[in-house]
């Protein structure tokens, strides 16, 4: 006679039949809301204080001020004023330069990134990653005097050009202090900024694309034509839109090197603050903030809407 006997599971860590507990159950394993007692968004006040102090309340006084004259009466002769030709014209010098660097800036970013897709884990490519980081961020009175010393009226390299080779820069005139002399260093800045902005679109095309195009008898240049730029295409849209922002609201370079006029916004904006002959219309700085607002926000809009179209490739 066989009898059956039933073992009692013990409770050991190596015992196969023990039920694994739940990890729930663990103390160290309690959700972090209930362990602190204090809910997660409590971490953001810091943040939200500064976004605040430092950029919501400035905005919204320089904005308000607009709509006030001198004494501090309500009135529309300020925004009225956007409409003035000289005005209007800042705006234009505004669109065209930032419209140029931004594509100019755009273009020799994607190449540099193109060119920098086999280099991954490389120095060169690490080299490159801590230089437009950093390059980006150069501007200023500090890039402004850089291309002063290099290529100004007594420059460096003007006056190598000038003995060596007997070019003058400056026949037509001293161009590096007008609206021209503001292209070179805006797509300074500008093309760092895109390799950053850009290479995370670019290293996320997928090799196995290129391995489906070529076996199914696609070529390399049908690969770019038909799968890589029409995926780039949005991010890339989203980097210029993002130069143009760049630019556009750029100021201390440009104050830096074109001293004397107004030839953009920002530089109109100061003469507005600092000029005692605008007598009735002291408040116009606040107008021009307004409409440059206005183009920023709208310009950050667009890019934001492109920004989630082409985050569908990247994931």
């Amino acid at each position: 006679m066989i009898v059956a006997t039933t073992a009692t599971p013990t409770t050991g860590a190596g015992t196969a039949g023990a039920p694994a507990p739940h990890p729930a159950a663990s103390p160290d394993r309690m959700p972090r809301r209930a362990a602190s007692g204090a809910p997660a968004w409590l971490g953001l006040v810091p943040f939200a204080a500064y976004v605040l102090l430092f950029l919501a309340l400035p905005t919204l006084l320089a904005v308000a001020s607009g709509f006030f004259d001198g004494d501090g009466g309500f009135t529309f002769a300020n925004v009225a004023g956007l409409a003035d030709p000289v005005i209007l014209a800042t705006f234009w010098n505004s669109a065209w330069l930032s419209a140029l660097t931004a594509v100019v800036g755009a273009v020799l970013g994607a190449l540099a990134c193109y060119a920098l897709l086999g280099l991954e884990g490389t120095r060169v490519r690490g080299l490159v990653d801590a230089a437009s980081g950093v390059l980006a961020q150069f501007g200023g009175v500090m890039l402004a005097f850089a291309f002063i010393a290099t290529i100004g009226l007594q420059g460096v390299v003007t006056l190598w050009l000038q003995d060596a080779l007997g070019v003058d820069l400056y026949a037509d005139g001293a161009w590096i202090y007008a609206l021209p002399g503001l292209i070179l260093p805006y797509v300074y800045f500008q093309v760092p900024l895109m390799i950053i902005t850009f290479m995370p679109a670019m290293a996320s095309l997928k090799p196995q694309w290129a391995e489906a195009n070529l076996t199914l008898g696609g070529t390399h240049a049908g690969f770019w034509r038909h799968i890589g730029m029409p995926v780039l295409a949005p991010s890339f849209v989203a980097s210029l839109l993002l130069l143009f922002a760049n630019a556009f609201s750029s100021y201390a370079t440009a104050a830096a090197l074109a001293s004397q006029g107004s030839q953009i916004v920002p530089l109109q904006i100061r003469t507005a603050l600092t000029s005692e002959t605008l007598l009735g219309r002291e408040n116009l700085a606040g107008a021009l903030a307004l409409g440059m607002i206005a183009v920023m926000a709208l310009t950050m809009w667009a890019y934001a809407a492109i920004q989630r179209r082409a985050a569908r490739w990247q994931r």
